[in-house]
């Protein structure tokens, strides 16, 4: 099939199609029953937007509840449900099935591993909770510019072994071996988990590309990236031919704002790439029932009160406060019980009144400030 034929292919299918060719499994046939030369032709096409279409991916969701993750196609819930467990065990066992049953449960359909949580487990567990309903969950996981630590004694921890560079032949094993740990042939989003310092980043765009086209994977971006950084990804995705850089994931609760604010922000706005922003209620710092550190009291104080007054809980205001800002698509939350994962998805429910929003804002940016000391 040659590049215009293909391209009128795609053109001219129904929309039941474009639809059904969206969603993974049937994607990556479709790819890999055309060839390499098509799936170029095929992703040239899709600039500068993601998905099949770029008409489609700016469409809202069909289904209530769930937002596009960036320029993607991707519908995903308001909350991700993360499986950096630090309590739980990051291996596949039963505690921990029953809070990823627990967001299915309650219409989450998003979820973050990596191949760094346990060196395999988490993705363990959560590829043996979405089996058999594939096709209804977004899944996210990372790839991590290191080999596995050696003699590890808590791979509950979150620790890296030596510096491996992702080089083509590096990506490809690492991604297959994600798979295999998911129990499924294509990841939604694939992301970098931590800055490779070595390869270069246009080594990098088409290494993702070559992955896209393959099947193996929808979409990618990266992780804990500094904003300049980012920029250059998203400026090489946009290139003829190559995969889309569609967002990122990365740390922004009420009382830690400064990797985002405002430079990543603006680039956000700018690009419009979709944002997983992590650890809502710092690290666990912020959740309901925690004794705040003495330098948080006053921001904590300011977030009960407000809690009080809507009938909510200190973490679901956290939620609800990052849910405010329009560069968040979703909310990556940790939750290690059932009962918290339903705290936590309601809190993605809660609106804000301007006068809470504005005692919030006023106790984030004092605390904020506290830490930064007094203006000279």
């Amino acid at each position: 099939m040659s590049d215009s034929s293909f391209k009128d292919h795609a053109a001219s299918q129904p929309a039941e199609s474009v639809e059904r060719l969206a969603r993974g499994h049937d994607r990556r046939d479709f790819l890999k029953s055309v060839g390499a030369v098509a799936g170029t032709a095929f992703l040239g096409a899709l600039q500068p937007g993601c998905g099949l279409l770029s008409a489609e991916t700016q469409k809202p969701c069909p289904s209530p509840g769930l937002v596009r993750f960036g320029s993607s196609d991707l519908c995903v819930s308001r909350y991700c449900q993360g499986t950096a467990f630090r309590k739980l065990p990051r291996t596949d066992n039963p505690e921990a099935r029953k809070v990823l049953q627990r967001c299915l449960d309650v219409g989450i359909n998003f979820f973050d591993s990596s191949e760094a949580y346990g060196w395999g487990g988490s993705e363990q567990v959560l590829g043996k909770v979405i089996a058999g309903r594939r096709d209804k969950v977004v899944v996210c996981t990372k790839v991590t510019p290191s080999h596995p630590p050696s003699n590890d004694p808590d791979p509950s921890k979150y620790k890296v072994g030596d510096s491996l560079p992702l080089s083509r032949e590096v990506l490809l094993q690492k991604v297959e071996g994600s798979l295999k740990n998911l129990g499924t042939d294509y990841i939604d989003l694939y992301l970098v988990h931590n800055p490779d310092e070595v390869t270069p980043a246009v080594d990098i765009a088409d290494s993702m590309t070559a992955l896209v086209r393959a099947g193996k994977i929808r979409y990618w971006g990266v992780s804990n990236h500094k904003p300049e950084r980012v920029v250059e990804f998203h400026e090489l995705g946009k290139k003829a031919g190559r995969a889309p850089f569609v967002g990122i994931e990365d740390s922004y609760n009420i009382s830690m704002r400064e990797r985002l604010e405002p430079e990543m922000f603006e680039v956000i706005s700018r690009t419009g790439i979709g944002l997983m922003a992590f650890s809502p209620q710092d690290t666990g710092k912020l959740s309901s029932g925690a004794v705040p550190e003495a330098k948080m009291v006053p921001l904590v104080q300011a977030m009960d009160k407000v809690a009080s007054e809507l009938g909510a809980t200190r973490s679901q205001i956290c939620i609800a406060w990052v849910l405010t800002h329009p560069q968040v698509s979703s909310v990556l939350g940790g939750a290690e019980s059932p009962e918290h994962v339903e705290e936590n998805f309601r809190g993605t429910l809660l609106k804000l009144p301007p006068s809470a929003l504005a005692t919030l804002n006023a106790a984030s940016d004092a605390h904020r400030q506290s830490k930064l000391g007094p203006k000279k």
